[in-house]
């Protein structure tokens, strides 16, 4: 994408706002008509509180040509006054930014008061009762209005001096209103903890440039916390006391004495949990402390209840689903199922090919024919798709199952409230986190089956733990592993070569010349010769070969990082240009969604219905009402302004975002330059995701690097240890 090229050096103008033409409500950018008091009237571009046509402001900045949008004015800095004129002031409370003013009693009120109408809002707000129209309750709404208007432009000005975004004084307004001041000049550090977005180093800046003391104590505590909320965001459960000490030595450079007189205080005020263990101390926020015992102590309870045996004999059952279903199950897939109806708590594990789809339909299959109830459950939207697609039975999102209520953001079943049925079967076991367990096994009665599938070699789940393997490693349930490859599978490069990666081994190729292969690797060692090969494969090459448009949802770049330029932004920038071009669309900050657009949802929406990870196509950008209408296969779903940033182009994504999803094409980039993100069960998450083809465009060394590599970074959980130490099944 190009950029904008900088024409001036900064300049001053003075004028008012004419009108707006778009606003992020998150983080303030505003594009709007802009009048100088001398001059005509131009674009301005910069973060801003919310404005309104009308208002009169001072700029700073410098003029800007834009590829797409033309000449434009850039603001850096900003002061907001209020407008002098009569006519100014008439359009200012005519905009609507004063609620209870409509533009008729915008004039009757200029009318009346004239050049002091600002004056009367402000200091004797009594008197506009003498305008008709204007009773005890609108001048009750319009006092509010204005107090609230005054209030969020005093906030801006006062960390505008202190170099704090229009963005994030707007946000800070919004959590604590009127009591802003107070927060800001008490704890700022307050916001770290209340408002999403906000971290530790943002509520820092803001509170040295106040001038808060840097030894104080609160700041410390701050720090902690923060430390604590970043290894949960890393993955862990718990930090280690030792290094979180070590951080606030370094970090903030304050003496051991002290760093341990602020942790002392936060167990004191129960915001930090201590553990002793393995002669150290783990540090927990409470929450997670909580989620850990409860998961454990429920997995116990649950191994060691009675499980009730089928009236039926098992051996023949499963003779019978091998007739309906007209497949022969090998020995380790009867294990499993039978197993799936004598225990209590069953995980299954196993690679791409080993079953455990086929496992998974005979089990519901007989549980059907008792005619008992199974619940079948996926972390994700699409993982609990393809469930219904291979069972043909209901299965929905952990979340569904749970009644999820997103209002209240919590859950309506529970301990309380438990979840009926004779066995809840969980694919990709894998992807569940910490506290998703503690939520499911409270729901969970003694008497239910509890079932757990996936694959153990898969990355970890996003949020903290590492469920499956904790359990798997602790000896603690029993367990079926799959390491069989089925004949029908046996053929595919794709799952012999993700075997091959797991088990430390070089992969096996296909010549380029074999068009029936699915799977290839292209060496291109150069970045720039790779990220052109991507895009060629994306244009011609793979929607050729597979029959498919080149945004179809079932053609998926997967991207091991982010930055760089073949990373998941800048390949999602140039594939739009590529495969969509010459769309004018709906401009969000530095992104555009255009027609015909992949997209992904980044956030569980439960009113919506579309989920974390869930790929549609976009039908509609709608300028005027700056909306997005999405398809989401077949079903058509709307955005408003302030959801966009729940949407994000799709045309590469990172592994995590892959994770519990199937595509036909999988095309991923891999070389040296992804070095800290190049280990073996990220390598093999996205070779696992492909059905029909998959290829990897990159270097022998950065493959041979993601292969031997098998420390994924270690997560600090005790599950595994405390089931051991709770022991085996009662």
């Amino acid at each position: 994408m190009k950029k904008a090229t900088l024409l001036t050096g900064q300049e001053y103008l003075d004028g008012a706002i004419e009108e707006i033409v778009f606003t992020n409500p998150d983080n303030g950018y505003t594009v709007c008509r802009f009048q100088p008091e001398s001059g005509e009237v131009m674009t301005v571009v910069g973060s801003f509180p919310p404005l309104m046509p009308g208002e009169v402001l001072r700029i700073r900045g410098q003029w800007e040509l834009n590829p797409r949008f033309g000449r434009q004015f850039k603001v850096d800095h900003f002061t907001l006054t209020l407008p002098a004129s009569v006519k100014g002031i008439e359009k200012f409370l005519a905009s609507g930014l004063v609620k209870g003013i409509g533009p008729v009693l915008a004039k009757r009120i200029v009318g009346m008061f004239g050049a002091g109408t600002i004056d009367i809002l402000t200091r004797d707000p009594e008197r506009l009762r003498e305008v008709g129209g204007v009773g005890a309750v609108k001048l009750k709404e319009i006092r509010r209005s204005w107090a609230e208007h005054r209030d969020i432009r005093d906030l801006i000005m006062f960390l505008q001096e202190h170099s704090v975004s229009t963005s994030l004084a707007t946000k800070i307004y919004r959590q604590y209103g009127d009591r802003s001041f107070t927060v800001l000049k008490t704890n700022p550090y307050q916001l770290s903890l209340d408002i999403w977005g906000v971290g530790f180093k943002t509520a820092d800046q803001i509170a040295l440039k106040l001038g808060l003391d840097p030894g104080s104590l609160d700041r410390v505590k701050a720090y902690i916390l923060y430390v604590l909320e970043k290894d949960n965001e890393q993955g862990h459960i718990f930090s280690l006391a030792s290094e979180v000490l070590e951080k606030c030595g370094t970090d903030l450079e304050v003496p051991a004495d002290k760093a341990e007189v602020a942790l002392a205080d936060l167990l004191k005020g129960e915001k930090v949990v201590s553990e002793e263990w393995g002669g150290g101390r783990a540090l927990y926020l409470p929450f997670f402390y909580q989620a850990q015992e409860e998961v454990v102590r429920s997995i116990h309870k649950l191994a060691g209840f009675p499980c009730r045996a089928p009236d039926f004999d098992i051996g023949q059952a499963v003779a019978e689903t091998e007739k309906g279903l007209g497949m022969a199950f090998s020995p380790l897939q009867k294990l499993a199922i039978r197993e799936s109806f004598e225990r209590k708590i069953l995980v299954i594990t196993g690679g791409p090919g080993t079953g455990k789809t086929t496992i998974v339909r005979a089990v519901v299959d007989i549980f059907r024919k008792w005619g008992r109830e199974v619940l079948l459950a996926a972390p994700t939207g699409r993982a609990a798709k393809r469930l219904v697609e291979t069972t043909g039975q209901e299965a929905r999102t952990i979340h569904r199952v749970l009644e999820f209520q997103p209002k209240k953001g919590t859950f309506k079943r529970n301990e309380s409230n438990p979840l009926r049925g004779e066995a809840l079967v969980i694919d990709e076991f894998s992807m569940v986190d910490l506290p998703l367990m503690y939520h499911l096994l409270k729901a969970v009665p003694p008497w239910m089956r509890l079932i757990l599938v996936g694959d153990k070699d898969q990355l970890p789940s996003v949020g903290p733990g590492t469920l499956l393997r904790d359990i798997i490693e602790s000896g603690t349930v029993d367990v079926v592993r799959l390491d069989e490859i089925f004949r029908q599978e046996k053929e595919s490069l794709i799952v012999i070569n993700a075997h091959r990666v797991n088990q430390g081994q070089s992969l096996v190729y296909a010549p380029r010349t074999d068009k029936n292969a699915d799977f290839y690797f292209i060496r291109q060692d150069d970045e720039r010769k790779a990220f052109q090969t991507i895009l060629k494969m994306c244009s011609s090459s793979v929607p050729t070969k597979l029959g498919l448009s080149p945004i179809s949802p079932q053609i998926q770049v997967i991207s091991p990082m982010y930055k760089g330029i073949v990373g998941v932004d800048n390949l999602n920038t140039e594939l739009q240009a590529r495969l969509n071009p010459g769309r004018e669309g709906l401009q969000v900050g530095s992104r555009e969604f255009r027609a015909r657009d992949k997209v992904m949802q980044v956030r569980n929406d439960y009113d919506k219905d579309v989920f974390n990870g869930d790929i549609g196509i976009v039908l509609h950008a709608d300028k005027a009402k700056f909306r997005l209408f999405v398809d989401f296969d077949g079903r058509t779903v709307s955005y408003e302004r302030d959801e966009l940033n729940d949407v994000t182009l799709a045309y590469a994504i990172s592994v995590h975002k892959a994770q519990g999803s199937e595509y036909q094409a999988v095309i991923m980039p891999l070389l040296t330059q992804h070095f800290i993100m190049l280990q073996r069960n990220l390598l093999y998450t996205a070779l696992t995701r492909a059905k029909k083809l998959s290829v990897v465009v990159g270097s022998y060394k950065a493959l041979y690097i993601a292969i031997k590599n098998d420390k994924p970074v270690k997560r600090n959980s005790l599950v595994k240890d405390k089931l051991i130490r709770l022991g085996g099944v009662v």
